[in-house]
């Protein structure tokens, strides 16, 4: 009798574990990531109020400078982009255009605020980011450029899909 119930338990044992396996994940806890961030500076909230300004997922805020009428990357995508990235004082600390030429990299490999900002942009698209720091270095920065627990103000324009 022992065995048999030894041998129940491993059984519901090994099915449970393969329900588990094969269940979806749940869903993340706390607030839905598909909200914005509420402002958390002045900086931000004046951004945010500014016509036409959409939240990002995750956090931060785009607003279409120019309309793009290509495609839009996924988040596997790689793109091309010319950007410049400054403080909300002002203070650029990266530009491609100084560098003279664009940036290429995967969506999968920069902060969070561009991943999911960019996944809004079309091809031929210029828009303007503004990211908080929890989507962006969050409080161990970047140094020396970028202090932590800044927020990032970003002027970019997708100028490719790259496959």
């Amino acid at each position: 009798m022992v065995v048999w119930k030894r041998a129940v338990f491993f059984v519901l044992a090994a099915l449970t574990c393969a329900a588990c396996a094969s269940a979806p994940d749940a869903a993340p806890a706390g607030p839905d990531p598909a909200l914005a961030t509420a402002p958390a500076n002045a900086f931000e909230a004046a951004f945010a109020a500014q016509p036409d300004v959409r939240p990002i997922r995750w956090g931060g805020w785009i607003k279409t400078e120019v309309p793009g009428t290509g495609a839009s990357p996924t988040e596997d995508d790689k793109v091309k982009v010319n950007y410049r990235g400054t403080l909300t004082d002002g203070t650029e600390f990266d530009s491609s255009y100084k560098r003279g030429e664009p940036a290429v990299f995967p969506l999968t490999s920069v902060i969070r605020c561009w991943t999911n900002g960019l996944l809004m942009m079309k091809v031929g698209e210029k828009a303007k980011l503004v990211c908080p720091s929890a989507s962006a270095y969050g409080d161990a920065g970047s140094p020396p450029t970028i202090p932590g627990g800044a927020t990032l103000a970003f002027e970019i324009e997708l100028l490719d899909i790259v496959h």
